[in-house]
């Protein structure tokens, strides 16, 4: 009698996607970092290699189902290695953003119980070790990059070298583990944390499992969205925005396993537009900051551009938006007339302006994790580049809907994705979805799962929406972001914000007026942008709170508000506004680490200039007056 073995079938998981392509085409290229200022490859089983050797070296270090793994870096190989080493061990991986302060490091470390931190570099580990008697649960510190570290004596200091060795080690004295562990993995497995932003309070971990991984990077590849990548095609990532989000994440990890398209990792994030430039993606992902900085950067060198040049831009934008304004209309699908005038718009402007930005080559592009003007998507239509606004977020796995090819409506997140609910609060307008990609949960927070997430399943995404033509989602606002005037109007603060930041001059705006009886703005500058053109115009400044305070910028801004308050309705007028006069930023607590305002923060910290605003308001006493943009110095 012989005994057969009954066939087993393993849970779906990354690092299994990576082995299964590491063993199909062992030599493609899966990814690019730069050593010394050159591109270097890493095939596919080089990656799966990698991360074999982490898995291994975290069994050694005592790592089991269900612990959590801190990984505290820019984006780089190593990223990835240790997301999917600690996937394949069933451990937890907690992403930390490269701008966290200490206190949010120890917070974080605390809040996950994270027994393994990899920390890049100096910067990093200075921050760890300034807490780690504060984080008990941690043991050891692992170090990417040895300058500055690598003569430090801490029992919790290991390199990254020493790592890796512990995990051959432990692959020569049980080289099956990694398999055992791949055979019980469970689709219900968590597989990382994604912490929120922590724009209303502290930041709270969203549990991501297998199945909701599963789900999400098959929808956003295979799903016939934005990234359905055609036959054969070798398509190419840049990988810049921090991976501790979940839309990087999807981006880089998910789509890279999936579709095999080949992640080049950015220098860092200022070095992104030279990047881009250099690599020339296929495949482009921004958030509204990085489109917006984009368009900026275009029209500031047209600004400081010959009178020939400035005079071909001219015409041939005017090309442009003849043409975009026919895309939009037709659901960002080219007609024969379009075509031949985006042929005629590429050999005399478009393929400069696109190669110049880094997108000469790009087939799909996206934005997401914010609202968008559409000011700005049309801009780029008018160069060719459609991109298609999508909508998601940490707690449905960053899948909710999307403009699709042929189908895009203009200021709208686009359409249901594939197998996922969605419908409107009937009391309030809130956007609730419902698929296999929502979260299990957050982290040791029951109570705050219970109020985002009902016993029918559906996500409370506290977002409002509306549907336009029955087909389409716009988002109005967050629901906590929805200004009541004193008069009772209901007003989206982030259309106006949005049309505002379509300018290249302005890189900030809040607008203010919960019920108050006319709405104000804080308006921060782009410096670059703002600089360049005082230069032009010989107007001396210091630093950016002299160059916010010059009389000429004000009325730059002012100009900017004028605008934009044509295009509004009375009531969502800007009826004063004051300068921000210094940059904000995420150590200072005025920005998320995604560089979201926190609104209650700022207002809190710029309380007199708003009190300032809503002191005097003899001149907004009725009739046409109302409608005068007040500009003051702001108070020093």
């Amino acid at each position: 009698m012989t005994a057969t073995a009954e066939a087993t079938t393993r849970c779906w998981t990354l690092a299994g996607q990576v082995r299964d392509r590491a063993a199909a085409r062992p030599t493609d290229v899966a990814m690019r970092a730069k050593r010394l200022g050159i591109w270097s490859d890493v095939s596919w089983a080089e990656y799966a290699e990698q991360v074999d050797l982490v898995g291994h070296a975290l069994l050694g270090l005592g790592i089991e189902p269900g612990d959590r793994v801190a990984i505290h870096s820019e984006n780089r190989p190593e990223w990835l290695y240790t997301d999917l080493g600690t996937v394949a061990v069933r451990g937890i991986t907690v992403g930390l953003y490269p701008t966290n302060p200490a206190a949010e490091v120890a917070y974080l470390l605390n809040d996950s119980g994270s027994r393994i931190l990899i920390a890049e570099d100096q910067e990093q580990v200075d921050k760890a070790l300034e807490v780690e008697a504060q984080c008990p649960q941690l043991e050891w510190i692992v170090y990417l990059e040895p300058r500055g570290v690598a003569t430090i004596d801490h029992p919790k200091l290991m390199s990254w070298t020493q790592f890796i060795e512990h995990g051959r080690a432990h692959r020569e004295s049980d080289a099956r583990a990694l398999d055992r562990l791949a055979d019980a993995a469970e689709p219900a497995d968590v597989v990382t944390l994604v912490y929120t932003s922590g724009t209303t309070g502290p930041p709270k971990g969203a549990m991501l499992t297998n199945a909701n991984v599963e789900f999400a990077a098959n929808v956003i590849v295979n799903g016939g969205g934005v990234y359905q990548p055609p036959p054969n095609s070798g398509d190419v990532i840049l990988s810049y925005l921090p991976l501790c989000h979940v839309a990087e994440r999807a981006v880089t990890t998910w789509t890279n396993a999936i579709s095999g398209a080949i992640v080049h990792f950015a220098e860092s994030i200022d070095t992104v537009t030279t990047n881009l430039r250099e690599v020339q993606p296929t495949l482009f992902f921004a958030v509204p900051r990085i489109w917006e900085k984009l368009k900026a950067g275009i029209e500031v060198r047209m600004l400081a551009a010959s009178r020939i040049k400035q005079a071909n831009y001219k015409f041939w934008m005017g090309v442009g938006n003849r043409m975009a304004a026919q895309l939009v209309a037709n659901g960002g699908r080219h007609t024969v007339k379009t075509r031949i005038m985006y042929a005629l718009g590429y050999l005399f402007l478009f393929r400069a302006m696109r190669d110049r930005v880094g997108l000469r080559k790009v087939r799909a592009a996206a934005s997401a994790a914010a609202p968008i003007s559409p000011e700005v998507l049309y801009f780029f239509f008018t160069m060719g580049v459609v991109i298609n606004e999508l909508y998601g977020m940490t707690e449905n796995s960053a899948v909710a809907t999307a403009n699709r090819s042929g189908r895009i409506k203009l200021g709208t997140v686009g359409e249901p994705q594939p197998d996922v609910e969605i419908r409107l609060d009937e009391a309030t307008g809130e956007i609730l979805t419902r698929h296999p990609g929502t979260f299990a949960g957050y982290w040791r927070r029951p109570e705050a799962t219970a109020e985002t997430l009902d016993a029918d399943g559906w996500l409370h995404t506290g977002d409002v929406g509306e549907w336009v033509d029955g087909t389409h989602l716009k988002i109005v606002d967050r629901i906590k972001d929805i200004i009541i005037t004193a008069g009772g109007k209901n007003i989206s603060p982030s259309e106006i914000e949005n049309s505002l930041k379509a300018s290249p001059f302005i890189r900030e705006a809040v607008v203010i007026g919960d019920k108050r009886a006319y709405l104000t703005a804080l308006i921060g500058i782009e410096e670059d942008t703002v600089g360049g053109w005082a230069q032009a115009r010989r107007i001396p400044y210091t630093t950016y709170r002299d160059l916010s305070e010059r009389e000429e910028v004000l009325r730059l801004v002012q100009g900017v508000i004028a605008n934009t308050n044509e295009k509004l309705a009375r009531v969502e007028n800007i009826r004063k506004f004051r300068m921000i006069t210094k940059a904000l930023g995420h150590e200072d607590g005025d920005l998320t680490a995604t560089q979201k305002v926190k609104r209650s923060a700022l207002t809190a910290t710029f309380a007199p200039l708003i009190d300032d605003m809503y002191g005097n308001t003899d001149l907004l006493a009725g009739g046409d007056q109302a409608d005068v943009i007040v500009v003051e110095r702001a108070a020093r």
